[in-house]
């Protein structure tokens, strides 16, 4: 059996946008499909640890995977009209009272990353809330339906590992969370 070389033509082609909707676009270049947000949308990711080291996590349904996925608090920033010109720790700060009901004297910038650059331009603004206060009830907006989760960080790995056995997706953010532990087992 012989394996045909795949002719690469990205780097001499521009990109075409084959789908857009209101917060995805579907893009083509050369022999390379990818998917990007809508009109530069970035999300915001909170890392949010209380002061007795217990993490904020949230679970929630998610379409694409046709499952409940556990997750950090997260949204997108400046995803409407209204706010369309909205920073990275307003938008941090909006959506953890929002999904979790607790909010913070203070966001602080870890970093932008991707989670997925082979098949997503999307980018997260990665923020470690601190100085958390209970405000609200949480739970999302509209029809969200978020479950919050205040996980103590000696627990998290065995928090995550029962829900992935109940059938729980798993963000791959977690694995900063998890990371240590991963590491120890050497």
């Amino acid at each position: 059996m012989t394996k045909e070389k795949i002719v690469q033509t990205w780097r001499e082609s521009e990109e075409q946008v084959v789908w857009q909707g209101r917060f995805i676009a579907t893009k083509q270049r050369g022999n390379w499909e990818y998917v990007s947000r809508a009109r530069n949308i970035r999300a915001a990711v909170i890392l949010a640890i209380d002061e007795e080291d217990h993490v904020l996590l949230v679970e929630q349904y998610r379409v694409p995977l046709k499952r409940i996925c556990l997750e950090l608090p997260a949204g997108l920033v400046g995803d409407s009209d209204d706010n369309a010109d909205e920073v990275a720790t307003d938008a941090a700060r909006r959506e953890l009272i929002e999904e979790t009901g607790y909010d913070a004297a203070r966001m602080e910038v870890v970093g932008e990353f991707y989670s997925s650059p082979g098949m997503v331009t999307e980018s997260f603004t990665l923020l470690r809330a601190h100085g958390l206060t209970k405000v609200g009830p949480g739970g999302g907006v509209d029809d969200e339906e978020i479950i919050t989760h205040r996980v103590a960080l000696a627990d998290i790995g065995a928090f995550v590992a029962a829900r992935r056995a109940e059938g729980m997706a798993i963000d791959v953010k977690l694995l900063m969370l998890l990371a240590p532990q991963i590491i120890a087992r050497g």
